[in-house]
């Protein structure tokens, strides 16, 4: 990883203290320009009444790996989702999973990223796009 590349990451992970992707127990394990990579050790916590990784935490961790993505893309800029589309493949159990999220598409005012979860043995729990919106001052 670059050195520029680094210092944006840093700034990600402190902006990330406190906040909703610390309370999910997320871990940004890589980020290059274009692709990030994301993991969740699945507890009892992030599971739903039948035993599996509940259908929001899948949307969070896709959104969040994705929205990284986006942030990177575009590090002096502010990003946010628009749009969000989750497709729930497998279910997932307790154990590591890992987010992968690659950048598709960009224009001067929109992000596109595509983003899959897989458990430890490969298996392909959903994926996932989302739309991210760079926003201005003006």
């Amino acid at each position: 990883m670059d050195g520029n590349l680094e210092q944006i990451v840093r700034k990600l992970e402190e902006a990330a203290k406190g906040t909703f992707w610390e309370q999910l127990g997320c871990v940004l394990e890589h980020a290059e320009l274009g692709k990030t990579i994301v993991t969740l050790e699945v507890e009892e916590r992030h599971l739903n009444g039948i035993g599996i990784l509940h259908g929001g935490v899948h949307a969070s961790l896709l959104d969040n790996a994705m929205g990284i993505t986006a942030m990177v893309a575009r590090p002096g800029d502010k990003v946010v989702t628009t749009n969000l589309n989750v497709h729930y493949l497998s279910s997932l159990k307790k154990g590591k999973v890992t987010v992968t999220a690659e950048l598709i598409h960009q224009s001067r005012k929109m992000i596109t990223v595509y983003g899959k979860i897989e458990d430890d043995q490969g298996i392909l729990g959903s994926w996932g796009s989302g739309s991210f919106r760079i926003l201005t001052d003006n």
